[in-house]
């Protein structure tokens, strides 16, 4: 049976495929689409590309300038936010809308602290500020580096299909996702994607301050925790709060319209000034 999320996905990357560009000595991938408006760039967790935003990108294309990268083989979190500055300076990029998911998340909260002069508004999205959770979730005997990658990708397929069998309404996602799990993204880059969610350098001080932040959250994400979810509020307190009541760990593809309608709104492109009706719940 046709997945209709594969299907729309693989025609967005035939039609806008990553540039490889090299930022200092690393291979990223880069999805660069409109040339007017806000500059919003979207970072992807651990199971995403840069087209994983495909749809927010597809319906903001013709209003704002979107940037999207994927990360490369080598690096980590403090490695990943120098290269995100010298692609800032590539693309003449001075401030901008900075989102991160999950992985994307902590390296945009690291970013923010490090360059904050260069953060319009910071958007962590489905993420943490500390990462001990996340290091519990691989075995402590695995080897990140020579481990076998079918026990690797085995763990993640355990996980996803626990997902499926909870939400069988989000089964086409598991299927994408398990795609991005078994090659589309390669081993090394996912090998170097969990070294770097399972030892990042500490995050520093927030200086961006709150009215400049607002944070994303579902309250059914099984990948971060109610007391994860609280700690990111508690970081950048008394931000603005998008509460999704359902969407898991991945709402900007299950959700898309009411994930576009939130970046609307903090683009300053909502005619209502409000997110897409039946969205998630806002606190301000």
């Amino acid at each position: 049976m046709t997945n209709p999320l594969i299907v729309r996905r693989d025609a967005f990357a035939a039609r806008c495929p990553e540039e490889r560009v090299r930022l200092n000595g690393r291979d990223w991938g880069v999805i660069e689409a409109g040339d007017a408006g806000p500059v919003l760039v979207l970072i992807p967790g651990t199971l995403g590309r840069a087209d994983i935003f495909w749809q927010q990108i597809e319906a903001l294309e013709d209003r704002a300038r979107l940037l999207v990268p994927t990360y490369p083989v080598t690096g980590g979190i403090a490695e990943w936010s120098a290269d995100l500055l010298a692609l800032f300076d590539q693309r003449g990029i001075s401030r901008a809308r900075l989102l991160g998911t999950s992985l994307g998340g902590y390296l945009a909260q690291y970013f923010a602290s490090v360059h904050p002069e260069r953060v319009e508004t910071l958007l962590p999205a489905n993420t943490m500020v500390a990462t001990e959770a996340s290091r519990a979730r691989i075995p402590a005997a695995f080897d990140l580096d020579h481990g076998p990658v079918a026990e690797l990708r085995a763990t993640f397929h355990t996980r996803l299909e626990a997902w499926r069998t909870a939400h069988p309404d989000q089964s086409d996602l598991v299927d994408l996702l398990l795609g991005e799990v078994d090659g589309r993204i390669p081993e090394a880059e996912l090998r170097t994607r969990l070294r770097a969610l399972m030892d990042p350098p500490p995050l520093g001080p927030v200086t961006i301050p709150p009215e400049r932040v607002a944070t994303i959250e579902s309250a059914d994400d099984p990948r971060i925790s109610e007391d994860r979810r609280n700690g990111v509020r508690a970081r950048h307190a008394p931000a603005t709060v998008y509460r999704f009541l359902w969407g898991g760990h991945f709402p900007y593809v299950v959700r898309p319209e009411a994930y576009t309608g939130l970046l609307e709104t903090e683009l300053g492109l909502s005619l209502t000034g409000a997110p897409w009706p039946g969205g998630p719940i806002r606190e301000a």
